[in-house]
């Protein structure tokens, strides 16, 4: 039995320094353009500029040269951070109404909380079988909520407050 025990720990032991030399050898050392991209955008996943989340939408934007202002949650700033990285000219945003927010009828609400998952960023507050309601300051306007709504008591509205902002910092080493 003790040889048998000392066999399995050098065999671990074995198998735990390839996976360390594995990791060291081949992990990615550098930052790539998408991964900076990606940094600068949001985050919210909400799929407003046509892809479904922040990275495809990086990735897009490095391998198919896609416009820039396809990010409503991410505004000016991150259209400005982008424009600069990538040496473009920032131009309008694709959203018709940057300050849209979802609202909620809570008169209409049955509580069945299908709006609380389909947000990404957690606007929507309430419980199953209790009226919700959105976090105005919060709301990006993705819309998603809206078709996740079966008695259709979520529309949008022209917001009063200042619209969701992401504050973008492009991050040095920069590769292609």
């Amino acid at each position: 039995m003790p040889i048998a025990s000392a066999l399995v720990i050098l065999l671990a032991a074995l198998i735990g320094a390839i996976l360390v030399y594995s990791r060291k050898r081949y992990a990615p050392d550098e930052v790539t353009a998408v991964d900076t991209i990606n940094a600068l955008l949001p985050q919210t996943q909400c799929a407003q500029c046509g892809y479904p989340g922040c990275r495809p939408y990086a990735e897009a934007l490095v391998n198919t040269n896609e416009d820039i202002n396809l990010c409503p949650p991410g505004g000016e700033a991150t259209q400005k951070a982008l424009a600069k990285l990538l040496g473009k000219t920032a131009g309008a945003l694709t959203s018709s109404d940057p300050w849209a927010v979802a609202i909620i009828e809570e008169a209409d609400c049955i509580g069945c909380a299908l709006c609380i998952p389909a947000c990404p960023v957690d606007a929507i507050i309430g419980a199953n079988r209790y009226t919700h309601t959105v976090i105005e300051k919060e709301c990006t306007g993705c819309e998603l909520c809206v078709s996740a709504c079966p008695v259709d008591c979520i529309s949008m509205i022209h917001s009063t407050q200042t619209p969701f902002k992401i504050t973008a910092t492009a991050k040095p080493g920069l590769k292609p």
